[in-house]
C-alpha cells in the first residue's frame, strides 16, 4: 500500500530536533503508527495491542524497554501508564538526546494527563486526525469542490477507507464504532448504559452544524444533564466531534453561549444518519448541515496539523443574526465566514456578514468571506468576497504564523488569482 505524505510531516521534524519525547494523539485509525513508522523507520517499534508486549511493560517496565533500544516508538501507550515513570528516567539520563522516545494513544482524557505529569518538560504533543482534502489529492485526482464535499460524506476521511475503494462502508464503520465503544470508551470511561451512549452518537450525528443544547438531548434520551455532559466531554477528547465555542467577548448584546457541534469525520455522520448516496447527500433536509460539517473539520484539520489551537468561534445573538464562522488569527482580528451549498454565490447570501460588521463596528470586524460550491472567486460586496474552497485553504494558510513577520500584517488578505 503506498503511503500517502501527511501535513504534519514537517511539524514532527522539528520536534524531532527540539524534545526527547513526543507523542502523537488522535483517533483510531487516523494514520498515527503508519506516520511514525514511514518517517522513522531506523526506530525500533511496538504496539502495546499485543498482549505479550503489554504483560512485559507492566511486569517488567526496565527489561521491556533495555529491549527497545535507545530510540523507539510506542503504539497506544495509554494501555500502559505507568511505563512513563520509566522513560522519564531514560530521557533524564540522556537529556541531551532529542527525539528518543514517540508514543502514540487514541485516548486524550487520561493520556494527556498521563504524559504531562510524568514527562513534563519533556514532551511534545501533536495531534492528527484523518486525512485532509490536500492529503486526499495526493492519492485522488480529485479537484472540484462538489466532489470533495461528496468524498469526504459518503466514503469518508479515514485513510483506509481513502486508499482501498474495495471496503465495504457500512461494515467498516459499523465495526469502526463496535471497537471504538467497546475497547476504547469503555474500558476507561464509566459512560453507563452502552445503549443509551449509542442512541446519543446517532442524535449528535442528526444534529451536526446546530447548536448544543444539552436539555434537550437530555430530555430525548431520558438521561440526567451531568450525563450529557460527561459523554460530549468523552467524544470530544476522542476527536470524534468537536464543540465550536460561541464567540462573546466583550460584545454588548445578548449572545446565545452554547457551542455548535460538529463531527470531525462527517462521513461517520453520514454513515449515522443514513445518508448513503449523491441524491440523498446533496437533496436531503441535511444537506446545508453536512456541508459546514466538512468545511468546518477541514478547518480544524488544517491548524491541529500545524500544531496549532483552532482560533475558531460562531456568534449567534438573541434577534437571529449568526455568524457561522470567526476566525481569529490574532487578538482583537475577527474575520467572518458564511457557509453556504450554492454553487450561485449571491449579496443575499452575504447578508448575515454584512449585518455582523455593522452591529458591531466596534469590533473592527476584517473584511468577509462566503464559502461555497463556486467555481471561482469574486467580490460581492465591498467588505465580502465569495472564495471557492481552495482559495478559502489559501486564505487560512495566510494566517498561519510568519516567521519574519507579524501575523496581524496578512490576517484576511486572500491571495489573487
Amino acid at each position: 500500500m503506498n503511503y500517502i505524505p501527511r501535513d504534519i510531516e514537517s511539524r514532527l521534524q522539528r520536534l524531532l530536533g527540539s524534545s526527547p519525547c513526543i507523542a502523537v494523539t488522535g483517533p483510531r485509525q487516523a494514520g498515527k503508527s503508519t506516520l511514525l513508522r514511514h518517517c522513522l523507520p531506523e526506530y525500533n517499534y511496538v504496539t502495546l495491542d499485543d498482549p505479550l508486549s503489554r504483560e512485559q511493560a507492566h511486569n517488567d517496565p526496565l527489561f521491556f524497554l533495555d529491549s527497545l533500544g535507545e530510540r523507539a516508538i510506542i503504539d497506544e501507550i495509554q494501555l500502559a501508564p505507568g511505563l512513563l515513570s520509566y522513560v522519564k528516567i531514560r530521557v533524564d539520563n540522556r537529556r541531551e538526546v532529542k527525539g528518543q522516545y514517540l508514543f502514540t494513544g487514541s485516548q486524550q482524557f487520561g493520556l494527556i494527563k498521563n504524559l504531562s505529569d510524568s514527562l513534563a518538560g519533556r514532551i511534545a504533543l501533536l495531534e492528527l486526525l484523518p486525512f485532509s482534502t490536500t492529503e486526499k489529492r495526493r492519492h485522488l485526482a480529485i479537484s472540484e469542490t462538489t466532489e470533495l464535499f461528496s468524498h469526504a460524506t459518503l466514503i469518508g476521511s479515514y485513510p483506509e477507507l481513502v486508499v482501498d475503494p474495495s471496503i465495504d462502508l457500512s461494515s467498516w464503520y459499523g465495526s469502526y464504532l463496535q471497537t471504538y465503544l467497546e475497547r476504547d470508551i469503555r474500558t476507561v470511561y464509566n459512560i453507563g448504559d452502552l445503549r443509551d451512549f449509542q442512541r446519543f452518537v446517532r442524535l449528535l450525528a442528526t444534529r451536526c452544524s446546530q447548536q448544543l443544547n444539552m436539555s434537550d438531548y437530555s430530555r430525548d434520551l431520558g438521561v440526567s444533564v451531568p450525563t450529557i455532559k460527561s459523554w460530549l466531554s468523552i467524544l470530544e477528547a476522542c476527536r470524534i466531534v468537536f464543540l465550536l465555542p460561541p464567540y462573546y467577548t466583550n460584545l454588548g448584546k445578548r449572545i446565545t453561549k452554547s457551542p455548535k457541534i460538529y463531527f470531525l469525520d462527517v462521513g461517520l455522520a453520514c454513515y449515522l444518519t443514513g445518508v448513503r448516496d449523491e441524491s440523498h447527500l446533496f437533496k436531503g433536509p441535511m444537506a446545508g448541515h453536512l456541508f459546514e460539517n466538512f468545511c468546518i473539520q477541514e478547518t480544524v484539520k488544517h491548524y491541529l496539523h500545524r500544531g496549532q489551537q483552532p482560533p475558531l468561534y460562531y456568534l449567534r445573538t438573541g434577534n437571529g443574526l449568526e455568524v457561522d464562522l470567526l476566525i481569529e488569527p490574532v487578538a482583537g482580528t475577527l474575520i467572518p465566514v458564511e457557509i453556504k451549498l450554492s454553487k450561485t454565490p449571491s449579496t443575499n447570501l452575504a447578508s448575515n456578514i454584512t449585518a455582523f460588521s455593522e452591529s458591531f463596528a466596534g469590533l473592527h470586524p476584517a473584511p468577509g468571506y462566503l464559502l461555497s460550491l463556486a467555481s471561482s472567486s469574486r467580490a460581492l460586496t465591498r467588505g465580502v468576497r465569495s472564495v471557492t474552497f481552495d482559495d478559502y485553504l489559501l486564505l487560512l494558510a495566510s494566517l498561519d504564523p510568519p516567521s519574519t513577520s507579524p501575523a496581524s500584517s496578512r490576517a484576511g488578505k486572500l491571495p489573487d488569482r
